[in-house]
């Protein structure tokens, strides 16, 4: 019987590692408070690098903005930032592809929301929800809505954006005019980029830190 019992045991465990099952401690409960600082205050952000949208063809733009509002806040997930003015290149830098000139024109305000912290390095990982944009690449028109994977770094004050398949999506209405194939309503976009975030008007690099009192 101790044999058969060892003998489960370790059918078990391998079935368990076969799916990624691991036994160990329980997972931090999320933050619920989150401390933004200062707050409420205006913020800034402009990009760090290049800023990528595709949506089977790349989209790069050299220059890009972000301004809006942030405030601690309360509940997981939590709405630290509204930004209520989102850019995408300049008449005269603006976004490329192989269509043409890029063109969007964001419809804020978007939000800046936070899911997850880790004390020891000061990151929090959220997302930019709340995300529509008008894009015209060339003859090509279409509209992205949905959300951006994202995290933000307290050392650096940089907002990293980096969405996955499936967080952005192209609406079907009103559905991509003049895009052929290329872009569809099965195409699914994505938005990259790091964002250097300061306070409106100053030097400074506010911070958000999420704890569980």
């Amino acid at each position: 019987m101790q044999r058969t019992t060892r003998r489960i045991g370790v059918v078990a465990g391998a079935a368990a590692a076969a799916f990624g099952l691991t036994v160990g401690p329980a997972s931090a409960v999320p933050s619920t408070v989150w401390t933004v600082t200062p707050s409420p205050a205006s913020f800034t952000a402009t990009n760090a690098s290049n800023i990528v949208l595709t949506a089977t063809i790349p989209m790069t733009c050299t220059t890009s903005g972000a301004s809006g509002t942030m405030q601690s806040a309360t509940g997981n997930p939590a709405t630290v930032a509204h930004i209520n003015t989102m850019t995408f290149g300049t008449s005269a830098s603006p976004c490329t592809s192989v269509l043409g000139n890029v063109t969007t024109v964001s419809v804020t305000p978007w939000t800046v929301v936070a899911q997850d912290y880790t004390a020891s390095t000061g990151v929090t990982r959220g997302y930019v929800g709340n995300v529509k944009a008008d894009v015209t690449a060339g003859a090509c028109r279409f509209t992205v809505t949905g959300k951006a994977s994202a995290t933000y770094t307290n050392a650096t004050g940089v907002l990293a954006v980096n969405s996955v398949a499936g967080d952005l999506a192209v609406s079907s209405s009103p559905a991509p005019v003049n895009c052929g194939t290329v872009v569809t309503t099965a195409t699914r976009p994505t938005f990259r980029g790091n964002y250097a975030v300061k306070v409106a008007g100053t030097s400074t690099v506010p911070t958000i830190v999420g704890s569980n009192p």
